[in-house]
Parts: C-alpha cells; sequence; structure tokens
C-alpha cells in the first residue's frame, strides 16, 4: 500500500511506505523513508548502488528500478537524479571538512588533487560517527595504504603522509584535552629536591603532549605554506628525520622543533621512566654524552617547564621530598 504525503504546497516528491500487514511499525512512516534516503544518498558508489544496497533496502524493499515508487519525478529530472542533487552535497560538504582539517595539505596538492584523493578515502572509510570531528582520523592511513603516485619525486607519497600525519595531530590537539583551567608545574618546584635525588623524578606530561617523528621536515613546510601567498609554490623539500612536540596552551597549539636526544627524553619521561632511567636510555642510543647532558639538560627543562604545556606534574621517589 502506498499513499502520496501530505504536503502544505501540495508537491511533496516522497510517497509514504507502509509495512506489510500485521508486521506491526518500528518506526514511523516519515523516519522509515528518512533512514531509507539516508542509506541511499550517502553510498560510496552512487544512488543506483546505494538503492540495491541492503542498508536502503531494509527500510524500503525498492531497489534502483522503482525509484519513483518512493521519490517522484521532476519535470527536468528523474528520480535518481533528484536524489543525486542531495548526495553530492553531501559529498561536498564532507570534502570540505576535511579541507578545513588539512588545509596544508590541500594547498600543497591543489583542490582537484585533493578532493580526488579526499573522494576515494571517503568511499574507503565512509562516514560513520555522528560527529564530523572524527571524519578525517584514518585519512593519514588512507594515504599510508594507498601511497598516491606524482608529484616532484619517488618519496612524494612519504611526504604526504607526513604532512598528513601532522595536520591531524594538531587538529586532534586542539580539539582535546588540555591543562587550560590547570596551575602548571614551574621550575622553581625544583629547588626543594637535592641534585642527587633528581635521578628518581618522575614527569607526568601533559594531556595534550605529543610527540612525532617524521621522514620529512613537514613542520618547515607547515610553516612555509601558513605564511605563503595562497599562489606560492613552494620546493619539494629534502628528506630528513625530523622531530616534534606539540601542545596547547591557552587554547592555541604550539609546535616545539627538537633534536633527537630531546625527541627521547621527551618520550621515556612521557612513558613512564624515572629522569635516571631516561638519560641512562640516551647514553645507551649515543644520541647524547655525559657532557652535552650536562651542559644542556638544565636548559631543556627551563625551557619546557617556561612553556607550561610540556609537563602537568613531576613526582619524586622514596625519600626524596615531593614538590609542591
Amino acid at each position: 500500500m502506498e499513499t502520496d504525503l501530505p504536503a502544505s504546497n501540495g508537491s511533496s516528491p516522497l510517497r509514504r511506505h507502509h509495512p506489510p500487514e500485521g508486521e506491526g511499525e518500528t518506526v514511523s512512516d516519515l523516519g522509515r523513508v528518512q533512514r531509507w534516503m539516508l542509506a541511499v544518498i550517502t553510498h560510496p558508489d552512487g544512488i543506483d548502488e546505494g538503492a540495491d544496497a541492503d542498508e536502503a533496502q531494509r527500510w524500503i524493499d525498492v531497489g534502483a528500478g522503482r525509484l519513483e515508487s518512493v521519490v517522484t519525478r521532476s519535470r527536468k529530472l528523474s528520480a535518481s537524479e533528484r536524489l543525486a542533487v542531495y548526495g553530492n552535497a553531501y559529498y561536498a560538504r564532507l570534502l570540505e571538512c576535511l579541507g578545513e582539517v588539512y588545509p596544508v595539505l590541500l594547498r600543497t596538492l591543489g583542490e582537484e588533487v585533493f578532493n580526488g584523493f579526499a573522494f576515494g578515502y571517503l568511499q574507503s572509510h565512509p562516514s560513520k560517527s555522528y560527529t564530523l570531528g572524527e571524519l578525517g582520523r584514518r585519512f593519514p592511513g588512507y594515504l599510508r595504504e594507498t601511497r598516491p603516485q606524482g608529484g616532484d619525486g619517488a618519496d612524494w607519497a612519504d611526504f604526504l603522509i607526513d604532512l598528513a600525519e601532522l595536520e591531524w595531530a594538531i587538529y586532534d590537539v586542539f580539539d582535546g584535552p588540555g591543562m587550560e583551567g590547570e596551575n602548571p608545574m614551574e621550575l622553581p618546584d625544583f629547588a626543594a629536591i637535592p641534585e642527587e635525588d633528581w635521578i628518581s623524578l618522575r614527569f607526568r606530561a601533559a594531556p595534550c603532549l605529543r610527540l612525532l617523528e617524521f621522514s620529512y621536515p613537514v613542520n618547515g613546510h607547515y610553516t612555509a605554506v601558513r605564511a605563503s601567498d595562497e599562489k606560492m609554490k613552494l620546493d619539494f623539500p629534502e628528506r630528513h628525520t625530523a622531530f616534534l612536540a606539540l601542545s596547547r596552551r591557552d587554547h592555541i597549539v604550539r609546535r616545539y622543533p627538537l633534536n633527537e636526544a630531546q625527541f627521547l627524553l621527551l618520550q621515556s619521561l612521557s612513558g613512564g621512566d624515572s629522569l635516571g632511567e631516561a638519560l641512562d636510555r640516551l647514553l645507551r642510543f649515543g644520541v647524547a654524552s655525559p657532557e652535552s647532558l650536562e651542559t644542556n639538560l638544565a636548559r631543556w627543562f627551563r625551557d619546557w617547564t617556561a612553556e607550561r604545556c610540556i609537563f602537568r606534574a613531576v613526582e619524586a621517589g622514596p625519600g626524596c621530598p615531593v614538590p609542591k
């Protein structure tokens, strides 16, 4: 049984569908059509494939050849074409959202190439979350899996993956928990601790701290693109390992370039190692000498604590006064 849905202007394109007699109705008639339409217009392979898919037929059992039993045609457009208007708008909005999460990648690639990669991603990883905030989470992984070809060198894909990982990390840090509203650890906290007891200290990292290792200097590229004219062409950077810390202070994401010793030290401390254990790791890996640590360690901690978003607190071992 089907009847036309009433409309205030008398020209609704939708038709009402009822479940078979005796089965009852678990959702409203309008809700059934809405869920069917959502399944059809969001299907990654298009309207006809969406209408034939199980999710759509779960709500209304019509295939691509019977779309006009649900959606009327207009004088110029078929039912499939009318639904495609909504489908195109849906994907256009998702592409726009991905461009807002990855603005530097978009500018680096150009809109046409970026949208091509992004649409392939949306087909492989359709949006399933109630929030668009999760839409781009798996995009760097998709680029790693597909390794897009082209660009200015054989390692072009590695550069794009690094850049995408940086942009997602920035987005994630901005949207995640931070230190706002807390009293951050200050350098004077160390005054109560005898120098010989420093090796027992354990540092609690700020919840917004992220430590990143890249194959390319994408942080410099990110800065250059953000500061450049829209039409400026930037050179493809040379490959070399780069380390970066991200954190957030006063609702602004901060980027801190690191050398390898700083990166490994913060990585160890963030993982729960004591300061003594972390320093031993640096010496075993050969990324720092005792002389360089003696020269630089105090300055590193002075700089990091001054930022007020690297460490949340410091805890002392047994028998050592805990700083307040």
